[in-house]
């Protein structure tokens, strides 16, 4: 791996096991705020993953719920995976998918897709908790232009490892002697983790990796990583724990490149 001295605010340059922490910024959508933590200024990827948005955790009241209204992707893949709540998805290939926790929304966009994302009018009335978090992987070049498509995997059919102290849940790639079944156009690594307090755990290998920690500080090889930020790892063995308890997302594989983002 080699990584760019870090020169903007939401970077810190580490130290030992990890090759920088990235602290994420608020981002409005339209009425609802998530914390970006990919790109950094920095540090543009890891592995495929080139966007990790944070959504909530957000309480709407009745009456309240997002609107994330219709727009387009190109050469890219959109993986939504919630911890609470649900988002109704459509877009133009005709689907309409409700997203529950524990579930996959793959989108990949390819030559081009439109989506929306929103609260369904029925929850709405109702109000809910959401939280969870999505993320865009670039395409490699030879499928930067392949015709658009969208897959849901339901939670039941998501592999979840048990280990003493721990709960994997396999989102994407391989793991533990398991394999998911969302299929992704390159190498990837996706892992939400659940640790017990006092638990350690140690993590597949993979290129290029990353852990965001949700909720609770963890420790990656003994070095803290804080509530709310992503520690990209250097190479090697290691042990993730958590002394209070923890939830922790792990994102990896091989990177496809640098890309360029206009809006």
């Amino acid at each position: 791996m080699s990584w760019q001295d870090c020169d903007g605010p939401e970077c810190d340059d580490g130290q030992g096991p990890i090759a920088r922490t990235i602290r994420p910024h608020r981002k409005d959508l339209g009425g609802f705020s998530v914390s970006r933590v990919l790109p950094a200024v920095s540090q543009r990827a890891v592995g495929p993953f080139v966007f990790f948005d944070e959504m909530g955790p957000a309480d709407f009241g009745p009456g309240e719920g997002i609107e994330v209204r219709p727009h387009p992707h190109i050469g890219l893949a959109t993986l939504t995976y919630l911890f609470d709540g649900e988002i109704l998805h459509r877009d133009s290939l005709g689907y309409e998918q409700a997203i529950q926790p524990g579930a996959v929304n793959l989108m990949t966009a390819g030559r081009g897709i439109v989506h929306s994302e929103r609260t369904d009018p029925a929850l709405k009335a109702s109000g809910q908790r959401l939280h969870g978090i999505q993320s865009w992987m670039a395409l490699p070049d030879e499928l930067a232009e392949t015709d658009p498509a969208f897959v849901h995997v339901p939670a039941d059919r998501i592999p979840v490892i048990e280990e003493p102290g721990a709960r994997v849940t396999l989102v994407a790639g391989e793991a533990f002697g398991k394999r998911s079944p969302v299929e992704t156009a390159s190498p990837t690594l996706y892992l939400d983790i659940a640790l017990e307090a006092g638990a350690t755990i140690g993590l597949p290998k993979a290129t290029e990796r990353a852990v965001y920690a949700v909720g609770r500080d963890v420790r990656w090889n003994g070095a803290p990583i804080a509530a709310g930020t992503m520690a990209v790892l250097q190479p090697g063995a290691g042990l993730l724990s958590a002394p209070d308890g923890g939830r922790v997302i792990l994102i990896g594989g091989d990177s496809v490149g640098p890309r360029r983002l206009w809006w």
